[in-house]
């Protein structure tokens, strides 16, 4: 499974998740045509709205999201084939070839979300309160809070009660090899208690 960090908006790195779709997508200066970027979100969007299982969006995108991604590539290397070394176009294409894997990931993990914005959307309240939480006690507690915010955020966007989750998981935890942590995530619960 990736691991996940909160990261300040104007420090976003790719390493983050693939989140940067959404930004490639609104770049002025991308080498991709909008049109093909606008297919991957509808994949996705269809997936939502239909409720799929994650076996079934892993399916959906393997099988309707991966072509997408290959003509995308190719048109990547075509542009950067085409323009001249120094451009900013040649820039973008390397930088995109560089991150590929990483924007990538999602076709392995049907568990991530195609964007971000959901994630950033619902982390705003921590991003507006970060001067109050300067002082939250030792360098080691941040990521902490930030990993227990993120199971929070889970929970509400997956519409769990958070203190039943939390009841019911944090109890054994302890005791648990770390090969059972994904069958614990919030969603995986819910599927199991619905």
């Amino acid at each position: 499974m990736p691991t996940f960090r909160i990261c300040r908006p104007d420090r976003f790195s790719a390493e983050d998740a693939n989140a940067s779709w959404f930004r490639r997508r609104h770049n002025p200066s991308k080498p991709v045509k909008s049109k093909r970027l606008d297919e991957l979100f509808v994949v996705d969007a269809e997936a939502r709205r239909k409720t799929l299982t994650t076996a079934a969006r892993h399916f959906r995108r393997q099988e309707t999201a991966r072509p997408l991604l290959d003509d995308i590539r190719s048109k990547i290397e075509a542009a950067q084939s085409a323009a001249l070394p120094s451009s900013a176009l040649s820039k973008a294409c390397q930088y995109a070839l560089a991150v590929w894997k990483k924007l990538t990931r999602f076709l392995e993990y049907p568990e991530l979300e195609l964007s971000t914005n959901l994630a950033d959307n619902s982390m705003r309240p921590v991003a507006l309160g970060r001067k109050n939480w300067l002082h939250i006690g030792s360098p080691q507690a941040g990521p902490k809070v930030a990993a227990i915010l993120s199971i929070v955020e889970s929970c509400r966007r997956l519409q769990v009660p958070v203190r039943d989750y939390f009841f019911a998981i944090l109890p054994g935890l302890a005791d648990l090899p770390i090969r059972c942590l994904p069958d614990l995530t919030s969603i995986v619960w819910v599927a199991r208690h619905s």
